[in-house]
């Protein structure tokens, strides 16, 4: 039987807390605009803050599926960027401490790396933990982004209702964290922010703003937002210009907004994309963007 307390390593003093929330994001699932990425990014570069615990990457991941960047100078290698899966202290801008898990997700152990996080929830005496990703939707950006609220006990999301019934998945690690561990009494709930299927490759700051107000609202914790919105506001500018320099692009962003209204009116209550209009589908209206960002930059040169 393997010890889960072997899966990781506690880093200098561990702070005396009381049922501080745990903020976590893995890196290799789905995560459209890349929302929780961004989000959890964000307050790591905004915040000051120190590793309290760190785990055993050489067991938890497979670098022939993830290989490490290296750097060749001449005739030597200088330099690896070896992955690191570790938890954070942090403060937030009212001095509130919490703890942020972020890394790239296991490739195996799943299960022994669930009980060893939850080891270090008891630990810790962490009181909520609290993830985020996008998930791509048939939205237009020109309307709020809406979210999917999930959790361990009803009351934790706060009657939030769901566009989605019953479906079947494929499974994340931090899905079957929160599945384990609030299967075990603890609270755990997250946060699936809709991200417009066409934006969903590309880094998209205004679903780590989403992410991080639903995270304020479900936790009480306040964050420096200004750069963040700064960056949403650029992004979302690019877009405009991208849109208002193609009569196709500006159609089919038009027929998404057609179709989110009404869904929004209760015209169509079975899915955000209704099949009334042929629609181009993500990857035809990303394909789009793109060969517009190469136009412009051929004409740029």
């Amino acid at each position: 039987m393997f010890d889960p307390t072997d899966l990781y390593r506690l880093d200098g003093d561990v702070p005396e807390l009381t049922d501080p929330v745990l903020l976590y994001h893995f890196e290799g699932f789905v995560d459209a605009g890349a929302a929780g990425r961004l989000a959890l990014g964000h307050l790591l570069a905004e915040l000051e803050h120190r590793v309290v615990a760190t785990f055993d990457i050489d067991r938890l991941l497979d670098y022939r599926s993830r290989r490490p960047a290296m750097v060749f100078d001449t005739d030597r290698w200088t330099e690896v960027d070896m992955p690191e899966l570790a938890v954070y202290l942090v403060h937030d801008v009212t001095g509130t401490p919490f703890l942020i898990m972020t890394g790239p997700e296991p490739d195996r152990e799943w299960e022994l790396f669930t009980e060893a996080v939850g080891m270090l929830a008891t630990r810790l005496k962490i009181g909520k933990l609290v993830t985020a990703h996008g998930i791509p939707m048939g939205v237009p950006h020109t309307r709020p982004l809406g979210l999917t609220a999930h959790g361990s006990r009803p009351d934790l999301i706060n009657g939030q209702t769901s566009p989605f019934g019953r479906v079947q998945v494929p499974g994340s690690a931090a899905s079957l964290l929160e599945f384990r561990l609030g299967g075990k009494g603890h609270d755990a709930l997250g946060y699936a922010v809709h991200v417009p299927h066409y934006l969903a490759q590309a880094e998209y700051p205004q679903a780590a703003v989403a992410a991080l107000e639903a995270i304020t609202r479900g936790t009480g914790l306040v964050f420096p937002m200004d750069a963040l919105r700064e960056a949403a506001g650029k992004t979302t500018a690019e877009i405009e210009e991208q849109i208002q320099a193609s009569a196709e692009l500006s159609g089919a962003i038009e027929g998404l907004e057609q179709q989110y209204d009404a869904f929004q009116s209760g015209a169509d209550k079975e899915n955000l994309m209704a099949e009334s209009t042929p629609m181009p589908t993500g990857d035809e209206l990303a394909a789009q963007f793109e060969a517009f960002l190469a136009e412009r930059d051929d004409r740029e040169i």
